[in-house]
């Protein structure tokens, strides 16, 4: 019976029987030949076969196409053929789009039935529709007739015959008039009838003859330009055209390198973005992803802060912008109109916002440039017939009057087109020709017929016809019009022509034709129309708002050049310097980049709020821009360094500005309520408004430098005009085509302009404003242009400044006369014109919302009356002014960013001095004797003084002041006064170090504003915004006078100055000055200043006195204070002064500390007042715990936007990060200041854990049963730790602080315990509870309960001191106290501090005893406390050396754990300890990847693909690192260690290589080159062999030896992603996780026996195995997975929330056993020892040291394959024959003959099916055979766009499921695939549509079929999903 069964076997594995390849090779030949035999098919009716044209199959000649490659020279269809300027007739759209030797192809594919005729005809046949017959088709149009009523030769076109005086033109079967022939017209379509006239008959040597004949110069080949007008000369070119800096596509076009692989398509193939690597997610789904490859947390994007370091995180974010001035209206997107556009029915607002609510019966009456709608909407009549329906009903694109040229028929209009407007024009000599070329063939009619002229005609000879009504008449040859008498003959101008210009730049009229010309620097192409440059080809530059394109003037190319923009709107640029400029409204700056470079740089970024035109002065280089938010005209350097203002009065909104370098000239237009074209010299002089009337919006402005002409366009016109540089000659250009016109410029004679409404860049003849054509249509907002050629940037041109800079020390500017030298504003010229004074004498400093301004106080000309944007970026709102004249800088408030700022008058040593704990500074004064700052701060109603760099900040007073606005201070005399616009609104004085504080000026004040003192008259003088009036008094508070008393709407700031008082006002928004003593000789110092706040008199003449500080500070510690007739030291605010009244202590002994998010604040108890201050840290992300250190005062704090735990000093100095992996929410942290150790929890990782105070020794507590552990607490004479839990069943929860002894102690009415605090004068607990809204407390045990207070908003943090309890809030954004015991006496301390979060406070108290004595207790590593005494534990994943009871020594590092690589750090989990938790690594780590360990030298390996380095670890020392391999590496994502032979391999993904060395990465060598994807290694030394997985275009795994050789391919079928492999010794089984799968499979080691073990891992990565489990990595769920290796079972989360886990192996000394003779005296090798499985070689690395390596493979002294008796039997995993797969024994079958006659039936069955199948085939062949199924263009979505490798897993490139790259799209759903380079994946997976799942397992009774023993063969398993 086995025999049997052992037969029937054998009969199923054998082949199919002969008959059934016979069976189904004569099914396929009956599938083939049924395509042959005829069908029965309708008659073609005679109405759907159009008669042959033999001239051509497309209409009257169109542009010619080449022909198409592949297609026999068919031309193409042409649809609609757009004009072409070249050719003078027009194509039109014939219905049939295919000819083809006189047969309309319709008569080919044509079933439809007509009438009774249903006998089909034959192919090539013509039917016969009355007689229903058929003849061929030669017999068409023969001039024989063969059908009834001749329908053969009905509607026949004469045939091209020479003997009728035509021609056919070969390359487009155009049929013309031999006379056409070089006449200058392309009538063939292809210039070839222009080609070998004037007796050339072929091209010369130094020639290229172009297909259509035509000659050209070589040196035009190839050159992109389409010369032959046939583009025969720009095929079959060769690459290598591009430069190294650029990129060439597919089609032979160059772009810039870094546009390669950006994910945006800048060839015309989108070949730049093919073959690119992957992208790489590396942020998680709540995180922002910065440029330079950081995560940051999305809550910090666009926050403000340049978190990532290189501002991406704030380049992309909205701004908001500026409100408009009075009289305007403002668009959605911030644009500002004049307010008078607001519906006036015409849309000026993007959006058209500015005719949205507008009133319906509002309609005004057009004027007389305008057209009256039936609706009575008025649109302009230049928009009448312009093709576009701009009224409601569209009638005025009806009824419209067409013109066509002088020689041209106007044909009729089509009745369906929407506008009436569209011509169709046909050349004179195509007009009754035979051939119809109008639409409706109305060219063809009425054709007048030629007649012998008499001696009675007066035509010229050989010119008399006679017309259709048989009236005698003349006519004219071609090139002439009949006169006005009707016989004579007038020649035409050709060159007048509109429409359609003849020549593309110059133009001579010729009798009866025409002369075509060119411009400097252009040659005539062979076309006799077009020219060429010499040079290089024109261009054209235009913004688009996102970037800076480049486009050709003729044809579709484009080039970016910048991108990633955000409102990009004007631009220059400079030739010789390759620079392009733009402005970038948005981001208020204009910048600068290498046209073939995306660098960008700044160079003007303050001072600037919409800047709205730039021009290049190329010869002097200078930047030149006007502003209309600033309403100036500005230059600068092309770096910024030194900048002048041109124009600053009698502006309102420039726009555009053009620059003429020779003249010295510069032009701008202003669109404001009075618009305008303006010119001055370049330095400003001699300005002058030269157009004034009749413009509205003058939008662009260009120079015509050859005819010395501007050109401007007026947007509300739709205009474009054009004037001498004095305004006169003006004349209008075209007023056509211009709904919207925004820029313009200008090359040779044509004028291009950009247009908002109608999205494209169009062109017009500059002198006749004919020929309108539109350039590139539909593009994205084109905003301003500007030709591009170095003819448009001569270098002719005289530099006035010459190369000494005009000898001026700073800025030369050139003028009509020759130039002029300035310095920077606020600074004279010497007298020697040429050189600037050092120090400015007198300035006007004031401040604006958004800047500081200065200018001269008395200028001695006018240019020096302009002021100057001092140059500080990221002002908010700035309030208060002072100055220092010493160090020529500048202070300022701003109440918006609430700080105190410092600057040098040129903008430069910008700093903030006092950041914090300010709310409203409104008040600001500089103590000039002892360089000090004193400020008031209306928000926190204090008076306060710091040194002037912002240090040992004091408070002055705090009481009693309501709203404190001003401040003065006087030196000499040591007393201060400060205004107060309080409740009772007063001015006070007080000394300079806060006593004698008293109120100087009382009542009848409403609004004391700003203050100035005249210390010579003793007087103190005010503004009052309230009472409108400037005032004085005595200093002593007497003799109060109003001073001024009229025309003050809202006086702000004020200051004193010589004999005049200086104010600024809010209303008048002005700057005024009048006589300090009377108020008159009232002068307006600048007007139309919005925002204005104070104002400074910049001067050398301050009040000098003795300084009574100077000597020694005055004797003091810290801050020495100046009061009459003396000086008092002073102490930080917190510190309390020493008994001496001289020294301070170094800080606060006793002293609340709070975390408050972005710092960390202090309160101290030392002092009579309870003020918050800021720590000196710098700024953090969000802290959350704080504590300190009472023996070392140094501050520790939690922040967990950086998972971080830190610690500093008090000066906040020196920080250090002590925790900073393995961290999450970081929410309470503790300091046990005694014990010496930091105790925190972690609500994220649901952990409690301990460590000595640097982070070392750290140890996982607690890390079960628990849910958001957030607080904590010790008390360290108890020994007790306590904790509370917010989750789902929140608790309070107690423990010693060993770790022992946990128990709940409070569980009940508990929500949401935030704070925790121990009073341990009265052995209580406190708590507050956010949900509950209450503060309690309890004793130890949770017992004794009491509520202290009730009804609290939202407590966070909670401590207490003394009697009082304080607490934080997160609702009442507040600091609390209240007494402990009943919540009585409750105050705020501090209020307006959003993000509060913990409190503790420090007090004096006595020191406690360490109970670990000095020795640490004994301990190896932690001494804990406990209620007993103390305990020893080890660190996490560490156990001690012995099981005694009380051990004190650990183990130095785990005898078997997991070893793992994520983003930033490398990180264990231990299988000793119990807690299995992972514990990062202290090693530096970028960004590492693959791991590996060599258990016998304790190393562990990890490759650094950001530092290109492969790395070990000392498993003794964990913070010893190696490098072992580094440099010349490209991505090392893959690492295998030979234990036995001691090397190490790795992959390198971006030289796809495979390299080997020495363990100490000596002897380097490659093993395997040109990989695909080379990804994971995993390596059995022990048998040879060397395994690695390959994600390229074929993925698979793939085996060799060890060293490179018999490399086979193991795994390829279904296969996706195949990310980690790894090897189970034991069992000798291959597992891979695949990525794109999202699963594990698991092979023998052949790759054969395949289960798909884990069908729906989502996203693994690594892979590992360790006795009966396997481990991955996984990118989805963040976390370490394991399962059952054997049934997949079992699926849990090790560890989560890991960041981007990536390889991962399993390290124990269990992994790495085995013999092979390399093991031996590395094999007798001098270098590199390979195990091949049977043999072992030698080899050399691939460069030489200063060893000698053994020759050739074969090593000096062959060792035995036989492992040594010295090791032990099990050591060489040989108990297990390798080819075994060690899955679970199948059932043997059952002993019955049955088998075989169930594998006959199947074989039979098998037969029916396939001859069953095939039929259905032939069926589906048969019906849709002449057209291919649309399937088969279908995308398969089943490969990714990789590099072609030269090699791949399959023979051929790319082998047999290999799809052309062009037709391989990106199939990632949720894969993230690694790439050092890239940054993020795109997940556009589709799934391909077969089961992935294996079949299920037999029933227990019966064996599994056998089946073939192939690479896709799953076994069967049980599958078991997981959650």
């Amino acid at each position: 019976m086995r025999a049997r069964a052992r037969d029937a076997g054998r009969l199923a594995n054998m082949p199919a029987p002969l008959i059934v390849y016979i069976i189904s090779l004569t099914f396929l030949w009956i599938c083939v030949k049924a395509d042959e035999i005829p069908g029965p098919v309708a008659r073609p009716a005679n109405g759907t076969a159009e008669p042959p044209d033999l001239r051509s199959p497309m209409g009257r000649v169109p542009p010619y196409q080449p022909p198409a490659i592949g297609f026999g020279g068919m031309p193409q269809p042409p649809g609609y053929w757009s004009h072409n300027q070249h050719t003078r007739v027009e194509g039109w759209h014939h219905r049939s789009p295919y000819k083809i030797a006189g047969l309309s192809h319709d008569d080919v594919v044509d079933h439809e039935v007509d009438g009774g005729c249903h006998q089909p005809c034959p192919k090539h046949h013509f039917s016969c529709q009355i007689s229903c017959t058929c003849i061929p088709m030669e017999k068409r149009c023969d001039g024989k007739v063969e059908c009834a009523e001749a329908e053969d030769e009905n509607g026949c076109t004469p045939p091209c015959d020479e003997n009728r005086n035509r021609t056919l033109c070969h390359n487009t079967n155009v049929c013309i008039k031999m006379e056409w022939l070089c006449d200058g017209d392309n009538d063939c379509g292809d210039f070839s009838d222009e080609t070998q006239c004037g007796g050339f008959t072929n091209c010369t040597a130094e020639q290229f003859t172009c297909a259509n004949g035509l000659c050209i110069h070589k040196d035009w080949v190839c050159d992109g330009d389409n010369d032959c007008r046939d583009s025969s000369d720009e095929t079959n070119c060769t690459k290598g055209r591009c430069r190294d800096d650029q990129f060439m596509c597919m089609n032979g076009e160059c772009i810039s390198k870094h546009w390669r692989c950006d994910k945006e398509a800048d060839c015309p193939d989108s070949s730049d973005e093919a073959e690119c690597p992957v992208d790489l997610i590396r942020c998680g789904e709540n995180e922002f992803q910065c440029d330079n490859k950081m995560c940051i947390r999305k809550d910090f994007h666009c926050d403000g802060d340049n978190d990532c370091g290189d501002w991406t995180d704030e380049d992309s974010c909205p701004m908001l912008t500026s409100s408009c001035n009075a009289g305007e209206f403002r668009c959605s997107d911030g644009k500002c109109i004049p307010d008078r556009w607001r519906c006036d029915t015409e849309r000026d607002c993007t959006d058209s916002g500015d005719e949205l609510n507008c009133e319906p019966n509002s309609m005004r009456n057009c004027t007389d440039d305008e057209y009256t709608c039936t609706d009575r909407r008025c649109i302009l009549k230049t928009w009448l017939c312009d093709g576009v329906r701009d009224c409601t009903n569209g009638e005025d694109e009806m009824n419209c009057v067409v013109h066509c040229e002088a020689d041209q028929y106007t044909c009729k209009t089509q009745d369906h087109l929407i506008s009436s407007a569209f011509r169709n024009c046909v050349n004179r000599k195509h007009v009754c020709d035979g051939m119809r070329d109008c639409p409706e063939g109305d060219d063809e009619d009425r054709c007048p017929k030629k007649r012998e002229c008499t001696s009675e005609d007066k035509c010229e000879p050989g010119m008399c016809i006679t017309t259709f009504d048989e009236r005698q008449a003349c006519t004219c040859p071609l090139g002439f019009l009949l006169a006005n008498n009707n016989h004579s003959c007038r020649d035409i101008d050709e060159c007048m022509y509109e429409q359609d210009p003849v020549c593309s730049q110059t133009c001579s009229n010729t009798v009866g034709s025409y002369k075509c010309g060119c411009m400097t620097g252009y040659v005539l192409r062979p076309d006799r129309r077009s020219c060429k440059p010499t040079g290089e080809s024109p261009t054209l530059l235009f913004s688009n708002r996102i970037g800076i394109r480049q486009v050709w003037l003729t044809g579709d190319n484009y080039m970016p050049v910048v991108k990633g923009l955000h409102n990009a709107v004007a631009l220059d640029y400079h030739y010789e310097k390759q620079l392009v400029f733009w402005t970038e409204n948005n981001l208020r700056v204009i910048r600068v980049a290498q046209i073939h470079n995306n660098n960008l740089t700044d160079v003007v970024r303050w001072g600037l709020e919409t800047p709205s035109g730039v021009a290049v002065d190329w010869i002097h280089d200078l930047l030149f821009w006007t502003d209309s938010g600033t309403r100036r005209v500005e230059v600068t350097t092309l770096d910024g360094s030194q900048r002048a203002v041109l124009a600053a009065n009698d502006l309102d909104k420039p726009r555009a500005i053009a620059v003429h370098p020779g003249d010295a000239l510069v032009f701008w237009t202003d669109w404001g309520p009075n618009p305008k074209i303006e010119r001055a010299d370049m330095d400003g002089s001699r300005r002058k408004s030269i157009i004034i009337d009749k413009i509205f919006w003058p939008n662009g402005l260009t120079i015509d430098y050859t005819e010395s002409m501007i050109y401007w366009a007026d947007a509300k016109h739709h205009v474009i005009e054009k004037a001498s540089f004095d305004g006169r000659g003006r004349k209008k250009i075209t007023n056509k085509g211009l709904p919207h016109p925004f820029a313009l410029t200008l090359f040779e004679d044509a004028i291009y302009w950009t247009d908002w409404h109608t999205k494209s860049i169009s062109t017009v003849n500059k002198n006749t404003g004919m020929g309108i054509q539109t350039v590139h249509a539909g593009l994205n907002v084109p905003m301003d242009i500007h030709s591009y050629h170095p003819l448009r940037q001569l270098r002719t041109y005289k530099n006035r400044c010459g190369y000494s800079n005009g000898g001026c020390s700073h800025f030369c500017l050139p003028n009509s006369d020759d130039h002029s030298c300035r310095c920077p504003v606020g600074f004279n010229l010497n007298d020697d014109g040429r050189t600037c004074e050092e120090t400015p004498e007198k300035l006007l400093l004031y401040a604006r919302k958004k800047d500081i301004r200065l200018k001269q106080l008395n200028p001695r000309k006018q240019t020096d009356s302009l002021d100057m944007v001092i140059p500080v970026e990221t002002i908010k709102s700035a309030v208060a002014l002072d100055w220092d004249h010493n160090t020529k800088s500048i202070f300022w408030t701003d109440v918006e960013k609430d700080t105190i700022n410092h600057a040098s008058l040129n903008g430069s040593n910008q700093k903030v001095i006092v950041g914090s704990n300010l709310i409203w500074p409104a008040g600001l004064a500089y103590d000039w004797l002892t360089n000090k700052l004193y400020w008031t701060d209306a928000g926190t109603n204090r008076v306060e003084v710091a040194n002037a760099d912002g240090s040992m900040r004091t408070l002055l007073a705090w009481d009693n002041i309501d709203k404190p606005r001003d401040i003065v201070v006087d030196p000499i005399g040591g007393v201060m006064y400060w205004s107060d616009w309080g409740t009772n609104a007063c001015i006070e004085r007080a000394d300079m170090d806060g006593g004698n504080r008293k109120r100087l000026i009382t009542g009848n004040m409403s609004w004391p504003n700003g203050l100035a003192l005249d210390l010579a008259n003793k007087r103190i003088y005010w503004t009052d915004g309230g009472n409108q009036t400037i005032e004085y008094a005595n200093l002593d508070g007497t003799g109060r006078t109003i001073l001024i008393g009229q025309h003050l709407p809202h006086p702000f700031g004020l200051d004193l100055y010589g004999d005049e008082v200086f104010w600024t006002d809010w209303d008048t928004q002005s700057i005024q000055a009048a006589d300090k003593n009377t108020g008159k000789n009232r002068r307006t110092l600048g007007s139309g200043v919005a925002g204005l706040m104070d104002v400074r008199v910049f001067h050398k003449e301050r009040v000098t006195g003795t300084n009574r500080c100077g000597k020694n500070n005055g004797g003091c510690s810290h801050l020495c204070l100046l009061k009459p007739g003396g000086k008092s030291c002073a102490c930080p605010i917190g510190i309390k002064i020493n008994k001496d009244g001289k020294t301070c202590p170094s800080g606060p002994v006793n002293y609340l500390i709070f975390a408050h998010r972005v710092d960390i604040r202090v309160v101290s108890l030392d002092v009579p007042y309870l003020i918050d201050v800021p720590l000196p840290l710098p700024a953090l992300k969000n802290a959350f715990g704080v504590d300190v250190d009472h023996k070392t005062s140094l501050i520790y704090w939690t922040d967990t936007g950086e998972r971080k735990i830190q610690r500093a000093n008090r000066a906040g100095d020196v920080i250090e990060t002590i925790i900073g992996k393995g961290l999450h929410t970081v929410d309470g942290i503790v300091i046990d200041s005694t014990g010496r150790k930091i105790y925190w929890t972690d609500g994220g990782r649901n952990s409690v854990e301990v460590a000595e105070l640097d982070g070392s020794n750290r140890k996982v507590l607690f890390w079960t049963g628990l849910d958001s552990p957030r607080a904590i607490a010790l008390h360290y004479e108890y020994g007790l730790m306590f904790w509370s839990d917010w989750g789902t069943s929140a608790k309070i929860e107690r423990a010693d602080m060993d770790g022992n002894n946990r128990q709940i102690i409070v569980e009940h009415n508990i929500k949401w315990p935030n704070g925790l605090a121990i009073d341990k004068i009265e052995g209580r607990l406190y708590w507050n509870d956010a949900k509950v809204l209450s503060i309690e407390s309890s004793d130890f045990n949770g017992f004794d309960r009491r509520t202290i207070i009730s009804n609290v908003p939202y407590p966070y943090g909670i401590v207490i001191v003394g009697q009082h309890v304080y607490w934080t809030d997160w609702k009442t954004q507040s600091l609390h106290r209240a007494d402990k015991n009943n919540g009585k006496n409750s105050i705020t301390i501090r209020k307006n501090l959003e993000g509060l979060m913990d409190i503790r406070a420090v007090q004096g108290e006595r020191e406690l005893e360490n109970e670990c004595g000095t020795n640490n207790g004994g301990c190896s590593h932690l001494c804990l406390r406990s209620p007993q005494g103390y305990t020893c534990a080890c660190p996490t994943g560490l156990i001690f050396n012995s099981s005694e009871p009380n051990p004190k020594g650990c183990r130095k590092y785990p005898e078997n754990f997991l070893f793992f690589a994520t983003k930033t750090s490398i990180a264990l989990i231990s299988f000793d300890s119990t807690e299995q938790w992972d514990v990062p690594l202290p090693v530096k780590v970028q960004n590492a990847v693959a791991v590996d360990f060599h258990w016998e030298k304790k190393l562990l390996y990890y490759t650094d693909v950001d530092m290109d380095v492969i790395r070990s670890i000392n498993m003794l020392n964990m913070s010893e690192t190696k490098d072992i391999v580094k440099g010349n590496m490209g991505i090392p994502n893959g690492l295998g260690i030979d234990w036995i032979a001691n090397n190490i391999y790795w992959t390198d993904n971006e030289y796809k290589v495979i390299e080997v060395a020495r363990l100490d990465g000596s002897s380097r060598k490659t093993l395997l080159s040109n990989l695909s994807e080379p990804r994971a290694l995993a390596l059995f030394p022990a048998k040879g062999y060397l395994y690695w997985s390959d994600w390229g275009q074929t993925p698979c795994i793939e085996r060799a030896y060890l060293d490179g050789s018999q490399r086979i391919t193991i795994v390829i079928q279904d296969v996706g992603f195949p990310n980690g492999i790894t090897i189970d010794y034991k069992e000798r089984r291959l597992y891979w996780t695949d990525a794109l799968r999202h699963r594990i499979d698991t092979s023998d080691l052949d790759g054969k026996h395949r289960v798909q073990l884990i069908p729906d891992a989502k996203n693994p990565f690594g892979m590992t195995q360790f006795n009966k489990y396997i481990y991955w990595t996984d990118w989805y769920k963040k976390a370490v997975m394991r399962a059952d290796k054997k049934t997949g079972k079992n699926v849990i989360a090790l560890r989560t929330d890991m960041e981007m886990t990536m390889e991962i192996k399993a390290v124990s000394g269990s992994k790495q056993r085995g013999w092979n003779p390399c093991m031996e005296n590395n094999g007798g090798c001098s270098h590199l020892c390979f195990f091949r499985r049977h043999d072992y070689i030698c080899a050399c690395p691939d460069d030489a040291d200063h060893r000698i390596c053994s020759t050739g493979n074969v090593p000096k002294k062959q060792l035995s394959m036989k492992m040594p008796n010295s090791y032990p039997a099990d050591f060489d995993y040989s108990d297990i024959p390798m080819d075994i797969g060690r899955l679970p024994p199948q059932p043997e079958a059952t002993d019955t003959s049955t088998g075989a006659i169930v594998v006959t039936i199947g074989i039979v069955s098998f037969i029916v099916l396939g001859v069953f199948v095939i039929g259905i085939v032939c069926v589906k062949l048969h019906r849709d055979r002449g057209g291919d199924l649309k399937e088969n263009y279908r995308d398969s979505g089943g490969h990714i766009s990789f590099h072609n490798p030269n090699y791949s897993c399959t023979t051929g490139a790319g082998g047999p499921s290999a799809e052309p790259m062009e037709r391989r799209p990106n199939r990632f759903q949720g894969i993230f695939k690694y790439d050092k380079n890239q940054e993020r994946v795109t997940n556009v997976y589709i799934p391909e549509g077969t089961s992935l799942l294996p079949p299920p397992p037999p029933p227990p009774h019966r064996a599994p079929p056998a089946r073939p023993a192939t690479h896709d063969d799953f076994e069967p398993v049980t599958l078991h999903s997981y959650a």
